[in-house]
């Protein structure tokens, strides 16, 4: 191994030992405390490589590495929470030698890609490489629930027009489908036998866990494949990511049809016409991730991701003829790039040179970075037909794709940053 991927392996591991999932604010500390720590962790490495760096009260940090036109590398360095079904320590940063990969939450989405950035910045900087445009990489703190970082920061500073992000798929994405986060209310129906209806922790998290308190039949739960523990009925699922729910096995489904929320289920889990939604970036998602019973109603957060080239409103007409209430909780316009731009063919070209593919710009539902720019697009880390756990138990990335990625985004950085 050598010593750049020896360091980035190293660097990789510590900063994963933060669990910088959201939690409760504290005075300095909009994220949480372990979410500063985090952003001071990575700052601290970057001025040990000698970079100017900014934190912006803990909403977002940047690194600075030479002069012109700014050009954008934005990462988030939050995570979803660890959730349930792991074989490692979430935040234990593990080297596996045997398995030739890191286990931890943020490995792949986004601490990993992030520190492999920075390692490629210092690497071109070693090498004597002075860029003609002004990279600037860009760490947020709230990218996973609510972007709260990146407007903090276009109060402070001004965002760069051109970028990328590396918090995706190889080999470049040239469009994003539509997000909407909204919340369904239901009402509890009259004469009710169940009551602490709830599961889920995210809403761009497929829901891995469910519970509610009621009358338990065994013959029941066992065709439902439900479980009874401490005087509760539960349901165990598995995690995705939000905007790819076929990944997943969401534990609301069953514990509704259990109970008799047949109608409640349809909408939800049914074949509504939303799901027809389609076109060249793909088919509309759509997945309740997170549900609870309060003061007589059923509130279900729903992640929707909708095709980048449909308007919200088209969507929301959709969602008018469930007859439910609803609210927006969250929302982000699509992206959409010209697929034979600069950008997109020099990200694209730079992934197949590296990995001699003969690849195209894809379109995903994932919601990234990319879309705070005005020409952006997300690139890597995930690559076709490997598997994914971002979002999932025992999430890792393995030595190979550190040192790949380490080749494609110094390569890529080098030839969007030469000025030719």
């Amino acid at each position: 191994m050598n010593s750049l991927f020896e360091q980035t392996l190293k660097s990789i591991s510590e900063i994963v030992r933060y669990d910088s999932s959201q939690t409760p604010p504290e005075e300095g500390m909009p994220f949480g405390r372990a979410t500063a720590e985090c952003l001071e962790y990575f700052l601290n490495l970057a001025k040990s490589f000698g970079f100017e760096t900014v934190n912006y009260d803990n909403y977002v940090g940047e690194v600075i590495f030479g002069e012109g036109e700014d050009f954008a590398v934005l990462a988030h360095l939050d995570v979803v929470p660890a959730g349930s079904g792991w074989t490692h320590a979430p935040f234990g940063g593990e080297i596996d030698y045997a398995a030739r990969r890191i286990w931890g939450r943020g490995t792949m989405d986004d601490k990993g890609p992030a520190v492999i950035a920075l390692y490629c910045m210092k690497a071109l900087k070693d090498e004597g490489f002075m860029p003609k445009k002004k990279i600037k990489l860009i760490v947020g703190c709230n990218e996973e629930n609510g972007w709260e970082c990146i407007k903090y920061y276009n109060t402070r500073a001004r965002m760069p027009e051109t970028g990328f992000s590396p918090d995706a798929d190889f080999p470049v994405i040239y469009a994003e489908k539509g997000i909407l986060q909204v919340r369904l209310s239901f009402p509890v129906p009259d004469g009710a036998t169940f009551t602490g209806l709830r599961g889920g922790e995210r809403a761009n998290m497929v829901c891995d866990y469910c519970e509610v308190a009621c009358p338990y039949d065994a013959d029941k739960a066992e065709k439902y494949g439900l479980s009874f523990e401490r005087g509760l009925l539960c349901a165990r699922g598995k995690s995705a990511h939000g905007s790819t729910p076929e990944l997943g096995v969401n534990a609301i489904a069953p514990v509704l049809k259990y109970i008799g929320l047949d109608d409640m289920h349809a909408v939800l889990f049914g074949d509504n016409a939303l799901r027809a939604f389609e076109d060249e970036t793909g088919k509309l998602t759509f997945s309740p991730d997170v549900i609870e019973e309060k003061d007589g109603v059923i509130e279900v957060v729903c992640d929707i991701r909708y095709p980048a080239t449909f308007d919200r409103e088209r969507v929301l007409r959709e969602l008018d003829g469930f007859n439910v209430d609803y609210e927006i909780l969250h929302e982000q316009a699509p992206l959409y790039n010209d697929r034979q731009c600069r950008l997109i063919q020099t990200l694209c070209g730079v992934y197949n040179e590296v990995t001699g593919k003969h690849m195209r710009p894809v379109a995903i539902g994932g919601g990234t970075y990319a879309r705070a720019l005005k020409c952006g697009a997300a690139f890597g880390p995930e690559e076709e037909g490997e598997e994914s756990t971002i979002h999932k138990p025992d999430e890792y990335i393995t030595f190979e794709k550190i040192e790949k990625c380490l080749k494609i985004y110094k390569l890529a950085l080098r030839r969007l940053t030469d000025g030719l």
